[in-house]
């Protein structure tokens, strides 16, 4: 009994347990080992194991970068193959937009097994396309594609990223009924039915393609009065000559022609006379197109299914590099999920924000520093010329003192002269 007992136990440990089908938060410096560059192209852009300028340890928050501007970027990884029905799906990852994006994608693609890691374009066959994308100030969003049927299916509703410094935790959650979350930051950004926020299926119904407004179907709400009779006095030009205009003096009449006042707008004009509007006592109300099942819409209710997940790939273009791209995570576990998101924003997120906010504080007294230093050289430089001036100031003083004793003892001499003659 005791054996059986125990068997149960560890039964339901196991059944407990998550299926982590992929995670890769590159705690080993061995990246390349895992992730292979496509060679369908020999200029593919250069990623590079760091965790950039602000982090919270930066061994453990190393991720891969982009390291070149302009360029496309094309890596995978990976996994045994597993197929998703009957289970949920969570993709989740992180991304960082050090280099304050202008214009980039930020997402993950998820490939069936099948993919030729080598040979893979932006043209391969994917399952999954997920993760955010910025260009300019109009194209701020998150991106859920799935592939259906041979067609790639973007979302109808919209859902924006985040297109600030930091990192942040993108969530992806496709559940067996068919229906989805999107989560930023372990927030619900997004959530609904895949039938309905993408176009997998053809509509339930369409318009009778029999049916057509009866010919003495009236959907005139409103019709004009046909007693109503327009005014005697109603007719008057939109345009009259201005009554308080007059021939220039000057005008000649044989030289400029015949003088005629300006015309100016009529203040009595009522525009054109329609006749008001009355109920439509015929009026039949709105018609509707009648509507029957489509023979073409067939229902499916495993829109969310794969059968073969095997690859995740970083396949995009960036304008300007710096991105930084890390704890990639494939379960069938959202709760898992949301624990390890939670992890990483308690000590990645929180870690590289104290960073920073250090970091700009540094700044910001080194800028003060050399705000008040130039503010004193200036000072200095202003009381030097003012002390130069000074001196200026008094070197005209002197001379004028030094004339005016000139002048005085010149005047003194021509008065002494003066009085001599007078003697003789």
């Amino acid at each position: 009994m005791l054996k059986f007992v125990l068997l149960l136990s560890f039964v339901a440990v196991a059944l407990a347990e998550p299926s982590i089908y992929f995670k890769d938060y590159f705690a080993k410096n061995d990246w390349e080992k895992r992730w292979l560059t496509s060679e369908s192209k020999d200029d593919f852009g250069k990623f590079k194991l760091t965790a950039g300028k602000f982090y919270n340890d930066e061994e453990q928050d190393a991720g891969l970068q982009t390291t070149q501007d302009a360029r496309f970027y094309a890596v995978s990884s990976s996994f045994d193959s597993f197929s998703n029905k009957g289970k949920t799906l969570v993709v989740q990852f992180s991304v960082k937009h050090e280099q304050n994006i202008d214009c980039g994608g930020g997402y993950v693609k998820l490939f069936p097994g099948t993919l030729n890691q080598k040979k893979m374009t932006g043209d391969s066959e994917y399952n999954i396309m997920f993760g955010p994308d910025i260009c300019g100030p109009g194209t701020k969003k998150v991106h859920v594609i799935f592939q259906y049927k041979g067609k790639n299916l973007l979302i109808k509703k919209d859902i924006r990223c985040k297109d600030d410094e930091a990192t942040h935790v993108y969530t992806l959650i496709v559940k067996p009924d068919n229906t989805y979350e999107v989560l930023i930051d372990n927030t619900v950004a997004q959530t609904g039915g895949l039938e309905a926020d993408w176009d997998f299926l053809p509509a339930k119904e369409i318009k009778d393609p029999e049916a057509s407004k009866p010919e003495d179907w009236d959907d005139r709400e409103k019709i004009p009065d046909p007693t109503d009779t327009k005014p005697e006095d109603w007719e008057k030009p939109e345009h009259i000559a201005d009554p308080d205009a007059k021939k220039p003096e000057d005008w000649d009449d044989e030289m400029d022609g015949e003088w005629e006042a300006p015309m100016v707008d009529n203040p009595e004009y009522k525009g054109e006379w329609e006749p008001k509007q009355i109920d439509n006592p015929d009026y039949s109300g709105k018609w509707v197109h009648p509507m029957i099942p489509n023979p073409e819409y067939v229902a499916d209710d495993e829109l969310y299914a794969y059968d073969d997940f095997g690859v995740i790939g970083l396949d995009l273009w960036q304008v300007k590099s710096g991105t930084i791209f890390d704890n990639f995570l494939m379960t069938d576990d959202a709760d898992f999920a949301k624990s390890e998101c939670e992890n990483i924003l308690s000590t990645t997120v929180k870690g590289e924000k104290k960073m920073k906010d250090a970091h700009d504080e540094e700044e910001r007294k080194k800028r003060e520093e050399e705000e008040k230093k130039t503010a004193e050289e200036t000072d200095e430089e202003d009381a030097d010329a003012d002390a130069d001036e000074l001196d200026e100031d008094e070197e005209d003083a002197t001379d004028m003192d030094e004339d005016s004793t000139e002048a005085d003892e010149t005047e003194d001499a021509i008065e002494q002269e003066s009085a001599g003659k007078d003697e003789l």
